[in-house]
């Protein structure tokens, strides 16, 4: 809560406009992106994507999605549920409108997903289907979905999910019933489907070297000394902030030392809310991090987060108390992320850049004085921000309103309330503080980060 100003008087009035002043500082380098990041990633030879909701592709989300992207997967629009809700009966609708945005915005397509243990239609799960009818069930599924957007799908994320965290094989309605090689079956039919597609092994907590991750590189393995057709692996990395295994890279490496693709398929890191500018820096490190490892190594054919922005993200819904986990905040925009990425495909943006803090002595009395930072942007905008400066003189700040400050010696830094991060293009917020002052009171050089 912002408390009550000390008293105003003549004497403080003139005392103040004699000390008025107003320092301007504009952050180095450039505006919000030098190269959209598909620019930036086709320059690389790398794929950028993001999963997207076909009901959503509309306004600035379609405009976001068709300008920084060169790839698109439908989030929840190709499962098995989604198309063949009833057996018999398809509804191909949305698959279709991501498919066809896809197309008229010059992308790719990565289909998800073919075989899975969830989000199954309930006449399959509960069917009591014979393992003989479920491989016909599940080869027809195949044909089918792949049949419709042959030649229009990249890439397939054929088999989803297959282990348990200790490597074993994950109990499903495919591994029961048609055992172990049902994988195998599903590569080879969906090679048969469609052979110019790339098929992929896609799973979750694979990211690092560990049990899981071996499970599927014997896997690969395996299967390409056995002739089964396979192509890539999906590492879908879905972290925690500060989580970035350190064998991210060593682990990529190794499943391209196999000979095949790699991908990081369903990118997001989330946060324990609220977001804080700090945790946004972490989440930026993060996502460099990963983008870094990916970049590293030929093999690694790009990465596509679920999700660009966090009113789209699955996070919240699944982890009570988590989120910003996207590089575009709910407002559209972009945070640190967006410009860790760009950086790792070779952009030079920062954030903050194209905007700008105000530092300014409203009211000086005595030994006191309200201070106040007025944060701008043009053509970009912050979903956090940070302002630091140095006072000259000694001056100590007492209190604060609408930011979070702390002062060591002359040092202070202010960030962001919960309420008042997000700077649109155009925009502005402000924050106030009272201080103390001694001899003089000469107005700061601030910085914006």
């Amino acid at each position: 809560m912002r408390s009550l100003r000390p008293g105003f008087t003549v004497a403080s009035l003139l005392t103040g406009l004699a000390t008025l002043g107003a320092l301007l500082f504009t952050a180095p380098a450039a505006q919000a992106a030098d190269a959209p990041l598909r620019d930036l990633a086709d320059a690389q030879g790398k794929v950028i994507g993001t999963a997207v909701t076909g009901g959503k592709l509309t306004g600035t989300y379609a405009e976001v999605a068709a300008r920084e992207f060169n790839w698109l997967t439908p989030g929840n629009a190709m499962k098995w549920e989604s198309v063949e809700p009833s057996r018999g009966s398809f509804n191909w609708a949305e698959a279709d409108q991501i498919v066809d945005f896809a197309e008229a915005n010059g992308q790719e397509v990565r289909g998800h997903t073919l075989v899975w243990h969830s989000q199954n239609p309930s006449w399959l799960t509960n069917g009591g289907f014979t393992p003989a009818e479920l491989r016909t069930l599940l080869m027809n599924h195949i044909d089918t979905e792949m049949g419709r957007y042959r030649g229009r799908v990249e890439a397939w994320d054929v088999v989803n999910e297959p282990f348990n965290e200790d490597g074993t094989y994950r109990q499903t309605i495919w591994s029961d019933n048609l055992g172990q090689d049902y994988i195998a079956e599903a590569l080879t039919r969906a090679r048969a489907a469609d052979p110019s597609a790339k098929l992929y092994i896609n799973d979750y907590n694979v990211e690092g070297v560990n049990a899981k991750s071996t499970a599927l590189y014997n896997l690969v393995r395996s299967l390409k000394e056995r002739g089964v057709p396979i192509d890539g692996v999906g590492l879908q990395a879905h972290l925690i902030l500060g989580q970035v295994p350190s064998t991210f890279q060593q682990n990529i490496q190794r499943f391209a030392d196999l000979g095949v693709d790699v991908a990081i398929t369903e990118l997001d890191i989330r946060m324990q809310l609220p977001a804080t500018a700090d945790k946004l820096a972490q989440q930026a490190a993060d996502y460099r991090a990963v983008m870094n490892a990916c970049v590293a190594v030929d093999g690694c054919s790009g990465a596509t987060v679920w999700g660009f922005t966090d009113s789209d993200s699955w996070i919240p819904d699944w982890f009570e108390g988590y989120g910003a986990a996207t590089p575009y905040d709910e407002n559209y925009a972009p945070k640190p992320a967006y410009h860790a990425i760009a950086e790792s495909l070779g952009g030079t943006t920062q954030p903050g850049d194209g905007c700008t803090a105000t530092y300014s002595v409203v009211n000086q009395w005595n030994t006191g004085f309200t201070g106040q930072v007025r944060i701008a942007c043009t053509d970009t905008a912050l979903s956090a921000w940070k302002v630091n400066w140095t006072f000259g003189a000694g001056q100590r700040i007492s209190q604060a309103w609408n930011a979070n400050c702390t002062q060591s010696g002359t040092a202070v830094s202010c960030t962001n309330a919960s309420y008042n991060g997000t700077v649109p293009p155009g925009g502005s917020v402000t924050f106030g503080f009272n201080g103390t002052w001694s001899g003089s009171n000469p107005v700061p050089e601030v910085t914006l980060g």
